[in-house]
This record gives structure tokens, sequence and C-alpha cells, in this order.
């Protein structure tokens, strides 16, 4: 699948930045929930959102391997920060769910799936290309989530293209941003200068149509257009962090490099990085029963393949070794995801780098392994 294909084009219009305010309630009306990036416990986090007060307006992250703190920007921009800690998939994937009951006539029933209608404003394109590939994970096969749809579907999409990146970020090598190129009903471009600050905003769908022709505002013209895309492309020259060329193809030929064992040495198989990972759906289910034998539910929840029971098969772990569980989640993340689903299971957010507590950063043992093969 491209991740770069061409990048819609609609009507687009210029509004205040008080205008968000106007957007927020025009979505509302339109039967939303609207959920948007705020400041939780030092933190950003989605959450359901009141008016554009709520969102961390003037904050940034300070995001390095193990480590992610929020300090004052330099401008009051609504949108200089960048990913909240987890992406879209909490919303159309629950960490915990129950989807069957059964009483003791045996009579089974589904669980109903909970898919309210919900807007998400401040969508970062790394996320929306996520989301496309989860949806590659969960319906694309011979065998659809239902309940993944569902919720999928319910979702109404406003993105932000993004203005300057954390130090964590490297989604310009992985062609996933920091431009949106589809996946959106709505797109801001946020442009700040001496003399105004506005919004670009960008139909990507019939229903995002009908908002925007419902918004006070005026045509865009090439010079708002321009400054969009520049401040877009600004943001990727700004990006230090790259994936190498060639990591699937690399990743394969890697299997018995020593360099793993250094890898294993630092990591504490937490599952840190996939719990914060847009895109990692390993899951496993739990059987319960109440105490008087009334009743069996069978609930789904979030696993990772960092934790040894993960591999437990016929009497014992595949994977006893922490070396053997990294590798098994870098090589599938950055080279058999293609294999199976036609693209990288990699976005580049950065999450995993900033969230893991030991600073193990995804980009440089790619670039480490690399090297270990030519000097091989």
């Amino acid at each position: 699948m491209d991740r770069a294909a061409a990048e819609p084009v609609d009507r687009s219009v210029v509004i205040p930045a008080e205008g968000l305010d106007t957007l927020i309630a025009a979505l509302r009306d339109g039967g939303y929930q609207v959920w948007g990036t705020q400041e939780r416990d030092g933190a950003l986090a989605l959450a359901p959102l009141a008016a554009a007060a709520d969102l961390p307006r003037g904050r940034v992250e300070g995001a390095e391997p193990g480590t992610v703190r929020l300090t004052d920007g330099p401008r009051p921009a609504f949108f200089d920060h960048t990913l909240p800690m987890q992406g879209l998939k909490r919303t159309v994937y629950p960490a915990h769910e129950r989807l069957y009951a059964a009483g003791q006539a045996m009579s089974l029933e589904e669980n109903p799936v909970e898919a309210p209608p919900i807007a998400v404003l401040g969508v970062r394109p790394c996320d929306l290309a996520a989301l496309d590939t989860l949806t590659a994970v969960f319906e694309a096969g011979p065998f659809v989530d239902d309940r993944f749809r569902q919720r999928r579907e319910a979702l109404f999409l406003v993105a932000v293209n993004c203005m300057r990146p954390a130090a964590t970020c490297f989604c310009a090598s992985m062609n996933t941003g920091p431009r949106a190129q589809g996946g959106f009903d709505l797109v801001l471009d946020e442009v700040m200068d001496e003399d105004r600050h506005v919004f670009v905003v960008a139909s990507g769908s019939a229903r995002g149509r009908a908002v925007l022709d419902a918004l006070p505002g005026e045509e865009s013209g090439p010079a708002d257009r321009e400054a969009a895309r520049a401040g877009s492309q600004a943001c990727a020259e700004a990006q230090r962090r790259r994936m190498p060329d060639g990591v699937a193809a690399l990743l394969k030929q890697s299997y018995e490099d020593p360099h793993w064992a250094n890898v294993a040495e630092r990591c504490l198989s937490c599952a840190n990085c996939t719990l914060v990972c847009p895109t990692c759906f390993c899951s496993t289910v739990e059987d319960r029963s109440s105490l008087d034998g009334a009743e069996a539910e069978r609930w789904r929840r979030w696993d990772s393949c960092f934790g040894l029971d993960f591999s437990y098969l016929h009497g014992g772990a595949v994977r006893t070794e922490t070396a053997s569980r990294y590798r098994q989640w870098m090589t599938h993340k950055l080279s058999h995801w293609h294999d199976q689903f036609g693209m990288s299971g990699c976005v580049g957010c950065g999450r995993c780098i900033g969230w893991c507590p030991v600073g193990i950063d995804i980009t440089a043992e790619a670039q480490a392994l690399a090297a270990s093969e030519q000097a091989a």
C-alpha cells in the first residue's frame, strides 16, 4: 500500500483562531462527542473536549529517548504539541472489552458494540496512517472484526498537519507525515505570523465538506495554501531521526546478529513500547465465571509480545529470552508486516522512543544493525 498517495484536493477556507470553538460547536451539533488532546498529570492524553480552551495551547513536548516532558513553547499556538500518549487505537480497539456471556443454559449472548459517534480534533498524520494500518489488520483479511469496523466508521477525523516535530519523530522517513495524505474528514493547518493567527481548513470527505460549508470563513488563496505547505516542509526538514532505507530486507538477514544481545541487556520487557504504539494489536482472551456458576464471560484485552507467556505453546514459552522477544517485535513491525499486510507496521510517531524507560531508540537499533551487517 502506498502511503504517499496524492493529497486530496477539495474546498478550503481560512478561519480565525477563535473559529475553533465554532468548529467544535458544529461537530457537537452534528451529534458527535468531541475529543481532543489535553494535558493530564503532566502528559498529553485524548479526552472529551468542551472548548478550544481545553487544548494545551502554547505547550510543547521535550521528547528524548526515555523521557517526555511538557514545557511552555515560544508561541501561543494551539497545536505546537505533537502526540498524545496513545493515538486513535483505544477509540476503535478498547484495551479491555467483554465479547460474550453465557448462562447455565449455555446460550451465548454477544456483547453489543459501543460505537458512539466521536469527532477527534487534532489527529496527526502518523496517527491517520496508524488507523489505516489497523484497518488492514482487522478488515482487509477474510475474517473482519466487526467491532473494530463499527467503531472506526463512527469516527469523524479532524487532522492537523504538523508545523514542528518532537525530537523523537521520524514520520518523514516512513512517508506518513508531517502532512496528511488522506483518511481525514477535515484537515487544519495552523498559520501564525506577526499579523495573524488563522487556520486553513480543507475537507477530505462528503461529511467533512458539509461541516466546512457551515463554517464562517473566507476561501483560501494561493498564499494561504503555500504558507501551510511551507510549514509542513520545514517540519519534515527539522526531523533528525530517520529509519534506514531497506530496513525490511535488512532485518530478514539479521536474525543471528550479536547486536540483539546488546539490546537485551537494556530492555526490561516492560511492554511500554507496545502499549503506546498506535499499531500494535496483540491481544489475549480471558474466560471468567461467577462464583455461583450462573454466568460465564469471555473478555478480550491487550497483550504484548514482550510478555514471557505470550509465546506459550503446549507446556512452555517459545521466546524465553529478552533478545528473542525484542527481535520478534522489531522484525515483525518493520519487516514481516510488509509480507502480511502490504505496509510497514511502523508509522514513525516515535512514541516507543520517548516512553521506553531505558531510552531504547528503534531508529538507532536499526542503524546499528545496518552498520553491523555492512561490517560483516
